[in-house]
């Protein structure tokens, strides 16, 4: 019993931990391994709520040093990267000059909203990323809400092979879209299916009125590579590693920061 008492003592204080510290590692963190602890502490806490509760609560109360530490480090770390993100600045700024026609006017980009907007949105995805599938509510309000709103679409596939063929996809599905508005309808309804892969965006891809044989003759072009290539290479000189990540203005904004921190960034490169 007591050996028990103490394994869930210490599965508790990890847990609390964690979710102290997944704010701070949540932009940098391996989204597949983050989706494997977020569904083993989903799980528990659905089976012992109660006894879950009642051993933090203990816990806390014996270790208060454990919150005041954790805040401690939390805040640091977070000074750290605000301070390292305004040193980057004018380097990343640099860079999205440098590399502005591949970012805002490629032609391997998909293009939604605005096409001479006064300011472009540009977004790294991937089709199984947690966060860029709580930050599309965002992207679609931005295109209900700013007329002025340019976005691109960047397929960055970096959580495995069931990603890239997503990508790959959903590349052949712009192929035989100028406008963008099958796409878009496309885009949302994979990016509402648990784990994508080429399969399950075909089936997507049929649903929404695409023309597969023509799909399936695109996904052996020359285009498909030359897509990812281009979105691979805009991510390294960039220094984005995950996803979503977003280029506004001259700034690089990594991460689901939500439609307030969106529109702040977009009214700022608006000046």
């Amino acid at each position: 019993m007591a050996s028990g008492r103490t394994a869930m003592l210490s599965l508790s204080a990890a847990l609390v931990l964690g979710a102290l510290a997944l704010p701070a590692a949540a932009q940098n963190a391996d989204e597949k391994r983050r989706a494997e602890i977020e569904s083993v502490v989903r799980e528990y806490l659905a089976k012992n709520p109660d006894e879950i509760q009642r051993i933090v609560k203990e816990y806390l109360q014996k270790n208060p040093d454990v919150i005041e530490n954790a805040i401690a480090e939390f805040i640091k770390k977070r000074t750290a990267q605000a301070a390292a993100q305004r040193q980057a600045a004018p380097e990343k700024a640099a860079v999205i000059k440098l590399n502005a026609e591949a970012l805002f006017s490629s032609p391997h980009q998909v293009t939604l909203g605005n096409r001479q907007g006064d300011v472009t949105l540009v977004e790294f995805f991937d089709y199984n990323c947690g966060f860029c599938k709580r930050a599309l509510a965002d992207k679609l309000e931005l295109l209900k809400s700013d007329p002025k709103l340019k976005i691109v679409l960047k397929e960055f596939p970096v959580l495995g092979q069931g990603s890239v063929e997503a990508a790959q996809v959903a590349i052949a599905v712009r192929m035989q879209d100028a406008d963008g508005a099958k796409y878009l309808a496309f885009h949302e309804a994979l990016m509402r299916v648990p784990r994508a892969d080429g399969p399950r965006a075909v089936a997507v891809a049929k649903e929404v009125g695409l023309d597969i044989a023509r799909l399936e003759r695109d996904l052996k072009s020359d285009e498909i590579k030359a897509t990812l290539d281009e979105s691979r290479r805009l991510a390294t000189v960039l220094g984005i590693n995950g996803t979503p990540s977003y280029v506004i203005g001259e700034q690089v904004v990594v991460g689901a920061v939500g439609l307030a921190a969106l529109n702040e960034r977009i009214r700022a490169a608006r000046k």
